[in-house]
């Protein structure tokens, strides 16, 4: 076992490119995965990492190791996990998710996940950065958007729609805008965990137009950008289930609805395995089953039935 602890230290370290998050991954300390690491290579007689003051690279011969020590960490961590598993799901479930869906929609399913599922615990990070799951020790995260790690393995959960929407009292005094190129004489609200967060692309596939939009308020949230749409301060435009509940009880009002962008969609995502843990199938497909139909966010508003 000491000798897959460093076999495990070392991995841990190259991947990291570092010795203090290696070590943060595995929860030991600086001095014990630089001591696993050292014997390693004293007992191999090679020098498999170079370091220095500022970065830790892979020599040649740490390189080709590497590539054999991840598939044997990785058959015995399935071997592992098959036995425990054939009691069910069971362990700690670590899941990062987005704020603002992670608060509206996602507490509700963890905490009926959590009392179905009572031999697993749940270590959850609610966050808008986009987290590095092997790096940082996730099983699952929930994304939303276009998906740019080919390397996870991705399963659609849920589809969403942009709304473009107004209180009716900044719509009362400021008029509903009917074309896109209304828009520039408008209020916006920005979400600046956009891409671009003052370009708003309306319509899908070969039909997309993109307008300019301009605001003094900001936000780095759609929670916020809701509230300051409800106070009056201007157009936003955000996931349906952020705003859901204000279009539900009138605080707001859609706009625009004939230039609606394309769906976005929910997945939940997970590092490629072979053999997937007992309790990251177990929430995926509670997910799957929880979110499937039609999504509560988009009804109750008058505009019930989304493109497909």
């Amino acid at each position: 076992m000491d000798r897959l602890d460093e076999i495990r230290a070392f991995a841990a370290v190259a991947e990291a490119r570092s010795f203090t998050q290696g070590a943060r991954k595995l929860d030991v300390s600086g001095a014990q995965i630089s001591k696993l690491v050292a014997r390693l290579e004293n007992r191999l007689g090679q020098r498999l990492l170079n370091r220095t003051t500022r970065d830790v690279s892979l020599t040649d011969t740490g390189q080709a190791y590497l590539e054999r020590a991840r598939d044997l960490l990785e058959r015995f961590d399935a071997l592992e996990t098959s036995v425990k598993d054939q009691a069910g799901p069971s362990g700690n479930l670590r899941v990062s998710a987005p704020v603002s869906f992670g608060k509206n929609q996602l507490t509700p399913a963890l905490i009926e996940f959590a009392s179905q599922c009572l031999a697993v615990s749940l270590d959850v990070s609610f966050s808008d950065r986009m987290v590095n799951l092997v790096e940082e020790g996730f099983d699952v995260a929930v994304r939303i958007g276009q998906l740019s790690d080919s390397s996870l393995v991705a399963k659609r959960l849920a589809a969403v729609r942009m709304v473009t929407c107004a209180s009716p009292a900044y719509l009362a005094g400021a008029g509903a805008p009917l074309a896109l190129e209304d828009l520039a004489g408008h209020e916006a609200i920005l979400d600046t965990n956009a891409r671009e967060a003052t370009l708003w692309r309306f319509g899908a596939q070969s039909d997309v137009r993109e307008v300019r939009v301009h605001g003094r308020l900001r936000f780095n949230g759609a929670e916020p950008c809701v509230a300051a749409a409800v106070a009056g301060f201007g157009i936003v435009r955000t996931p349906a289930f952020a705003a859901a509940e204000a279009l539900r009880d009138g605080r707001l009002t859609p706009v625009l609805c004939n230039f609606e962008p394309e769906l976005i969609h929910v997945y939940a995502v997970y590092p490629h395995a072979r053999h997937l843990a007992a309790k990251v199938r177990a929430f995926v497909d509670f997910l799957a089953a929880r979110y499937a139909g039609e999504p509560e966010w988009h009804q109750g508003w008058g505009r019930e039935h989304p493109r497909p």
